[in-house]
Order: C-alpha cells, then sequence, then structure tokens
C-alpha cells in the first residue's frame, strides 16, 4: 500500500499547531475522520458507535504549577495527532503556549525521522480510513444493498504488482551497473533493455515463473498469481504494520525551576530548557543515555538529572555537566552495580536521596535466572503454526525481586569531587518475597526523609522517618488482612511546616489521611478526614499548613471531587463541580490553584483550571484547558444511564447505573442485560460518572435505543474505591460475594426496572469473564444466558501479582489457587454461554477458556456452549476482531436469546 510521505515543512501545518503574536496556540485541524450523520435512536448504528478512529482522544497528564503557581504545564495533544506534547497555561492571562511539537522539535531531531513519523501518521489514517469503509460496506452488504468487497484488496494487490516491478527494475539496474563495472559492457546493455522492458509490465515480475509452472500442471496462471500476490501483501503488512516508535512521541518528563519561570524536559532522551516569554526551547544537554529531569538547585543556576547508573549536575550558564554521584555498587560485592531507579533532592538543594536495585546473583556470584518462567503462545497466521514465548510468573514460581538499597548523602558543591560511597541507610536483600516500598520523600527544610514499605506475606506495612545523618526508624506499622489497594503504597508527606507527617491508612476500612506530629515523644498518628469514603490522594496543602487538598468520593461513590480539608476540625469543601470524576489532580504551591481532568458523562474528560475559592463560596466550573476529543461524539451520544442502588442481603449499599428505554414503564417486562466485572481494579471501578466502557455503556447505550432493552452495570462486592470491605470480598471465595450481589440485583431489577426475569442476560470481561461463568454455574437458573471475555477460570494460571492478594494466600511451591477453579463447577451450566477471548492474549491465557469449553463438552453441554475466538487478539481483542465485530456478535447472540422488547 502506497502512502504519502509528507515533509516538515507539511508536517508543521499538519500537527504542530500555529503559534499567534500574541503568546497562544490555534490547532491545526487534523484530518477529519469518517463523518457521522446526525443519529437518532432508531438509526444507530454499530458502525457509528465504535467507529474505526474512537471519538475519544487522550486526556492530559502529568500537570504541574510553576514555583509562584501563575503557570501550569501539562503535556498533551489535540484529537488526533500522536504523542504527548508540551504546553504552558498562564493563569493571569488566560493564554497558552505550544512549547513542543514535530517541528519545534526539528532543532534536535533528523528530518528523516519527522518524515518517517508523518509518513507513519498518514498510514495510521488511511488505515483508519479503510478500515472504517470496510465496516460500513460490510453493513450494507449484509442489508442485501450491492456492495464491492473486494475493492480494497484489488487496489492493494494493483499497487503491489506496481511495487514488486519497480523493484525488478532497480534490481537488473544494479546487476548491470556491477557487470558494467568489471567490463561487461555488451551483458549491460542487454540487462538495461531488459529491465526497461520490464517496467512496462506490471505482472511479468510478480508471476513470470509462477505462470509457467501452472502452465505445466495445467492450472490456471491467474489463480497461481492471485495467490503469490496474496502472501506478498501478507508479508508486505506485517513489515509495515505499525510499532509505539513509529509515531512521533513528544515530551515524557519535565520539571518547573526552584524560583525562576523556566522548565527542563525530556524529549527522546535529550534535555531542553525552555523560558517563560521565549520562542522556543533550547537543546541542554545530549549524550548517548536516557536522561531524566530530576530538579533543579535551589538558586536555579543548574538542573540534576540522572540516568540509569548516574547522577549529574548541568550548569545552565555554560552547559558544563559534573558527575555527582557515580555508579552505585552493592557494599557486598563491587561487581554487582546497581541501577539507580529515583533521585529524590531535598529542597535546600544539600541532600539526595538514591533509591537502587542491583541484580540477584548465584552463590557462584553468576546472574540469577530470571523469575518466573515463559509460556507458549501459538500464532496460527502462518500456513503451520508457531509459538512465541512471553513471561510469566504464576502462584506456584519462586520470586526474583532485585536486591535494593536506600543511599542518603550530601549534594557535592559545584567543582566538589563526588565523595566516597557511604554505606546504605537501608536495605532489602530481594529474593524470594513480595516487598514494595514507597519513592522517598523530604521535608521542605531538609531535616527528614520518609518513605513507606509493605511486606505481603506478613501482612506488614510500615512508615519510615530518618534524618540525613542517620539510618531511619519504624515511626507507623499495621498488620491487616490483606486489604488489596493498602499494598500499592502510597507516599507520604510532609507538611509545609515540617511539623507533621501525612501518612495513609486503612484503620476504619477506608484509605484516609492520617497525621503523625514530629515534634516531641508522641508519635500517636490522628485522622484529619472522617467518614466512609476513599480519600487517598493528598494533592498538596496551603503554605501555612492549615489546610490541605485530597481527591475522595465524599458524597458520591461515583465520583472523585476535589476537596479543601481545614487541618483544625477536618471541615471539607468541594471545589471541582459535581458530579465530575477529577483524575491527574494538582495543586499549586501556594494554594491558590488547582488542575485536574475533569468530565461525567455529559461532559467528556478535559483538563480544568479551578480556584481555590474560599469555603463560602459555591464550586465554580473551572476553565476547560484542552478539547481532547471529536466533536462527533454529541451525534451518536443519544442517551444517558441513571444512578441507582440497592441494599443487598448484607445490607451493603451497591451502586449501579441503567440505561432504559423510550416509552419505558415500570409495569414493562422488557429482556435486560448486566455487565459486571467484580474484581479489585486498584483505584478503579465501573459506575463512574466519566467512564464511557465499551461494552458497558456503548453498547448498553445501543441496546436500549435501539431493541428497548434495559441495561444495567453494576459494581458488587469485590471493587475497588469502596472501602475494605468491598475489596476484600473476594479473598479465599472469589465470585461468592458477586454472585450473591448480583441475585440480590435481579430481584431489584424484577421489581423496579420493569424487566422480564425471565429474559435477563450477564457479560463480562476479565474478571468480570470469570464472575459471568461462576455466576452461570453456581446459579444456573438467575439468568437466561451469559457472555464471558477472556475469564481467568484457573487462578493458578493467572499473574500472581493480582493473585496472590486478592484472590487467596499462596504457596510457591505447588499451586494452592487451583481449589478456586472453575472447570469442575461447568457441568452445572444450564443456559446458553457465550465464550470470547483472545488466542495471543498474554494476560489472561486462552487455555484457561479452552479448558473450561472442554469441561463444558465433556459434561454434555455442546448445544449451550459456543467459542468466539480472535486468532491475532490479545487481552482487549484488537486483532481479526475489532470493537465493532465484537458488538455484532454480542447482539445477535442477545437477541437469540433474550429476543427484543415488545413494542
Amino acid at each position: 500500500m502506497k502512502h504519502w510521505i509528507l515533509s516538515t515543512v507539511a508536517l508543521a501545518t499538519l500537527a504542530s499547531g500555529l503559534a499567534l503574536g500574541d503568546g497562544t496556540v490555534a490547532h491545526a485541524a487534523a484530518p477529519a475522520p469518517a463523518a457521522v450523520a446526525a443519529t437518532t435512536p432508531s438509526t444507530l448504528t454499530l458502525e457509528q458507535l465504535f467507529r474505526a478512529e474512537s471519538y475519544r482522544g487522550e486526556a492530559a497528564k502529568e500537570a504541574r504549577f510553576s514555583a509562584d503557581g501563575r503557570y501550569l504545564a501539562y503535556l498533551w495533544n489535540p484529537f488526533g495527532e500522536p504523542g504527548s506534547d508540551l504546553y504552558v497555561h498562564d493563569t493571569q492571562t488566560g493564554k497558552t503556549v505550544r512549547v513542543t511539537s514535530p517541528t519545534l522539535m526539528a532543532m534536535v531531531e533528523t528530518p528523516e525521522n519527522l518524515d518517517r513519523f508523518a509518513r507513519k501518521l498518514q498510514q495510521k489514517r488511511d488505515e483508519q480510513a479503510e478500515r472504517q469503509a470496510r465496516e460500513e460496506a460490510q453493513a450494507a452488504y449484509l442489508r442485501g444493498e450491492k456492495v464491492d468487497l473486494d475493492q480494497w484488496e484489488r487496489k492493494a494487490l494493483e499497487a503491489l504488482k506496481v511495487e514488486l516491478t519497480q523493484r525488478k527494475a532497480r534490481e537488473d539496474a544494479r546487476k548491470a551497473a556491477e557487470k558494467a563495472a568489471w567490463g561487461d559492457a555488451a551483458a549491460s546493455s542487454a540487462s538495461s533493455a531488459s529491465s526497461a522492458a520490464s517496467a512496462t509490465s506490471a505482472s511479468t515480475a510478480a508471476s513470470g515463473a509462477a505462470s509457467a509452472d501452472a502452465r505445466k500442471s495445467g492450472k490456471d496462471p491467474k489463480d497461481m498469481e492471485l495467490w503469490e500476490l496474496r502472501d506478498e501483501l501478507k508479508k508486505q503488512q506485517a513489515r509495515d504494520k505499525l510499532k509505539p516508535e513509529d509515531l512521533y512521541p513528544g515530551v515524557t518528563q519535565f520539571v518547573w525551576a526552584s524560583k525562576a519561570d523556566e522548565l527542563t524536559f525530556s524529549y527522546r532522551g535529550q534535555l531542553l530548557r525552555w523560558k517563560v516569554g521565549a520562542d522556543r526551547a533550547q537543546p541542554l544537554l545530549s549524550i548517548d543515555r536516557m536522561l531524566k529531569p530530576v530538579a533543579y538547585t535551589p538558586d536555579d543556576r543548574a538542573v540534576i538529572v540522572q540516568d540509569d547508573k548516574r547522577v549529574l549536575r548541568v550548569q545552565l550558564a555554560s552547559s558544563g555537566v559534573e558527575v555527582i554521584n557515580r555508579e552505585l555498587f552493592n557494599p557486598d560485592d563491587e561487581d554487582r552495580k546497581f541501577k539507580i531507579a529515583q533521585t529524590t533532592l531535598s529542597e535546600n538543594g544539600r541532600w539526595m536521596a538514591l533509591l537502587a536495585e542491583a541484580p540477584l546473583t548465584t552463590p557462584e556470584g553468576k546472574p540469577a535466572p530470571k523469575p518466573g518462567r515463559q509460556v507458549e503462545i501459538m500464532n496460527y497466521s502462518e500456513r503451520f503454526a508457531t509459538a512465541k514465548k512471553v513471561d510469566r510468573e504464576v502462584s506456584d514460581d519462586k520470586r526474583g525481586l532485585p536486591a535494593i538499597a536506600l543511599f542518603i548523602r550530601p549534594v557535592p558543591a559545584a567543582g566538589d569531587t563526588p565523595t566516597r560511597q557511604p554505606e546504605p541507610v537501608f536495605t532489602h536483600p530481594g529474593g524470594d518475597v513480595w516487598f514494595e516500598m514507597s519513592p522517598v520523600v523530604w521535608a521542605r527544610d531538609g531535616s527528614r526523609y520518609a518513605f513507606a514499605t509493605f511486606e505481603r506475606e506478613k501482612g506488614l506495612y510500615r512508615v519510615y522517618l530518618g534524618e540525613p545523618s542517620g539510618k531511619p526508624v519504624v515511626v507507623v506499622e499495621r498488620r491487616a488482612p490483606i486489604h488489596h489497594e493498602l499494598v500499592n503504597v502510597m507516599t507520604p508527606q510532609f507538611t509545609p511546616d515540617s511539623r507533621d507527617l501525612v501518612v495513609m491508612l486503612a484503620d476504619k476500612g477506608w484509605r484516609q489521611p492520617y497525621a503523625m506530629r514530629l515534634q516531641g515523644g508522641d508519635r500517636a498518628v490522628r485522622p484529619l478526614v472522617q467518614g466512609d469514603f476513599e480519600a487517598y490522594q493528598v494533592l498538596g496543602f496551603t503554605p501555612d499548613s492549615r489546610t490541605m487538598f485530597v481527591v475522595a468520593n465524599k458524597d458520591d461513590y461515583a465520583a472523585m471531587n476535589l476537596w479543601r480539608v481545614d487541618l483544625k476540625d477536618g471541615a471539607m469543601t468541594a471545589l471541582g463541580r459535581a458530579p465530575e470524576y477529577h483524575r491527574n489532580a494538582t495543586v499549586s504551591r501556594n494554594g491558590q490553584w488547582l488542575a485536574a481532568v475533569a468530565g461525567d458523562w455529559a461532559h467528556l474528560p478535559e483538563l480544568k483550571l479551578i480556584k481555590s475559592q474560599a469555603t463560602t463560596q459555591p464550586a465554580e466550573p473551572g476553565r476547560v484547558l484542552t478539547s481532547s476529543h471529536d466533536p462527533a461524539w454529541a451525534k451518536v451520544s443519544v442517551a444517558q444511564p441513571e444512578r441507582f442502588s440497592y441494599a443487598n442481603r448484607h445490607g451493603d449499599q451497591i451502586q449501579g447505573y441503567v440505561f432504559k428505554p423510550r416509552g419505558w414503564q415500570a409495569g414493562d417486562r422488557r429482556p435486560g442485560i448486566v455487565y459486571v466485572y467484580g474484581g479489585p481494579l486498584n483505584d478503579r471501578h465501573l459506575v463512574e460518572t466519566d467512564s464511557f466502557q465499551n461494552t458497558g455503556y456503548l453498547f448498553a447505550m445501543y441496546m436500549a435505543v435501539k431493541y428497548g432493552y434495559v441495561t444495567v452495570t453494576v459494581d458488587p462486592r469485590g471493587h475497588s474505591n469502596y472501602g475494605e470491605r468491598f475489596a476484600d470480598a473476594n479473598w479465599q471465595q472469589p465470585g461468592q460475594p458477586q454472585a450473591e450481589d448480583l441475585e440480590d440485583l435481579v430481584g431489584y431489577m424484577k421489581a423496579n426496572f420493569g424487566v422480564d426475569g425471565n429474559r435477563l442476560g450477564l457479560n463480562g470481561w476479565s474478571f468480570g469473564g470469570f464472575q459471568t461463568q461462576y455466576t452461570l454455574y453456581t446459579k444456573p437458573d438467575l439468568f437466561a444466558a451469559g457472555i464471558a471475555g477472556a475469564g481467568p477460570t484457573e487462578w493458578e494460571n493467572y499473574n500472581s501479582w493480582y493473585s496472590g492478594r486478592t484472590i487467596g494466600p499462596v504457596d510457591r511451591t505447588k499451586p494452592v489457587l487451583r481449589k478456586y477453579s472453575l472447570l469442575p463447577l461447568a457441568r452445572q451450566l444450564k443456559k446458553p454461554l457465550l465464550l470470547v477471548h483472545g488466542m495471543q492474549d498474554p494476560n489472561v491465557l486462552y487455555q484457561d477458556t479452552v479448558n473450561v469449553y472442554r469441561a463444558l463438552l465433556e459434561s454434555g453441554k455442546d448445544g449451550l456452549v459456543e467459542l468466539y475466538l480472535d486468532p491475532d487478539g490479545v487481552h482487549a481483542l484488537g486483532g481479526a476482531v475489532k470493537p465493532v465485530g465484537q458488538h455484532r456478535k454480542y447482539e445477535a447472540f442477545w437477541l437469540q436469546h433474550l429476543g427484543t422488547a415488545a413494542r
């Protein structure tokens, strides 16, 4: 397939945006995606809803304020543009400047790379346009319309013929030139004439030998040529398949100066410096290693950076580079070099904390083998199947955690030689254990540092506090049940006055901030907020240490809002607008501004600037800074769900949302679908006000407006962000609490949602695929049919980082999680079940679905079970099966087994 090559100049118009004279940015429009006609519920199609190019773009990330709080920098690109470029917004003037783009990076990027980025971006857009056209044509064909379904293959094969002919002509010319160089002029002339002749025939090069062979065997030469061309096309498409590195990447990290209005950022491992008001960034440092900016020095005369082994100081006036920390070695074995995982500089610039990792070795001193195992995944895309190996660590595998060491050392003055490597202040030997450690944080005055650790096998959570001159001591210790969310160790924080250390605990069953007074002998912790809600993220404090800013789902479990907390009495004031969900939030150092990606079902998420107003004022809407999504979304978003909750048999409030069709009445007897996940998702669940999940939201909306279904998405016990009671519900009984809650949901739906209890379906993906099967096997009369996608039916096969902290305790000598397998339960199935899986899934192994499918066949369930596979798909499919095709299958399955609503 031919793709246009855009020059650097063309790319400037396409992707960089145009800087206006006043310093603002106007974004050049990306090529328009396939048009979407105005849609009504009756005309909405799956091809429109699951368009080849998603309506959703990438929201902004890594938002951070400058030292004085005036400027907000963030990484983002408009809808349709690849990468994450650096933008800076002025809170006073309201103007935004785009600091980087493909054009602006021409100062440090090769023209060849920029051309490649542009060419590959055009390839991506061409492929999306073709895929959408194919989907529309296939839908028209199925409606009985006359459609040419072969047009795209013909076009590609014709282009391939021309390319092969040109390739042969070039090869012949090369051979002729080689012969000429040896003095064989006659042969060269004949070869050149032959090349010229071959260039006039589009098919000779591709099929000459094949046609001769076909004539001898009596076969049609055209058939042989066609299949050989198809094989060649397949190879070409495999070679040209887009890879992440093919597209423009943008900026990866940046740091603001300590005082000045400037920043340093990293682009493809190179460092650049930008000052507010400058036309463009200036190259700062580029070496043969990937560089990461750490922090400016307190006087802003230098910036501290690191690679994976050294810490460097770059003098900004001269671009001179000093090594302020050389490679670290393991004190037990000088040949074992550490890799620096993290460098944290104290705010006064006097101290640095270096967290380093050393590779494990055998008793003989040789590198230890990689932990875990490798499993084979079959690939059936070739004539004969092949296998590839992927890394896997399951519950009965020995672990190989790298040894870690924490070094606290002074930052040498300019020109000083780094001092001798000190002894580490904290170490962990690694090995066959589960151990996690938070980043190290410093008090603002540099007097103390702190970090937290978690040891899974012991259920031991600790917070350490130290002074630069000594080793840290444990100041908080908890031994508790697993509470999976606490395992992701929350980083402690110091208040600006350095008087308190704020830590995240779950002492009352909810992740919330607690404070410990650092002065005096009493190290007891005190809660900073009160109530049954999650507040696991502390954003910062006002300079006087009287006010704290947190993200919490207080007042609404489906939405995380920004809250101002009075540290004197714990009073909380909402700063963001309800019911928006606020993600990737940050607060300025002076406490006057906050920023977050905020949105809900009525407003797609965008980066917002929010004023930290006084507690007596209502929450303000915020200033929208980005435009991340296709406005055409409004034409297919034809309905919004309603929120609801119900009490399960244990008195827990279970959250959900429901799409009701037009004309719905409480006395209806409509078919219905329930979408479920049911497992811990760290900081996520399904019922969130800005979630547009493909099946639980988009397809649910479609089935409601198109066929009159009542569609529900629900969060039973087991989900995250509902407190410890919910998060731990799966422990040693996966599936059971959720099945109970689903049974209670069915009763609630029959009483309140106008559904026919005999026409309800259950659907889930991943843990939800497990949950769907578990419920259909253990409560076989509850649902009329089910769709289970990529479910881990055998927990002993799943990744131990998850199963060992959410399913049950493990034994790394034998697969004790086998007792939670669904295989013995499968024989109890009574209702139709569609099993869905990607055959190259490296997350939930395809063999899990094969094994349960076998168990179903062996128990005589042949007429009830159906297998729907993506031969090239991974955990979210995406190979031969795209979202539109996946939901076509779902649509047909539900209509077959649940019928349509009476009109």
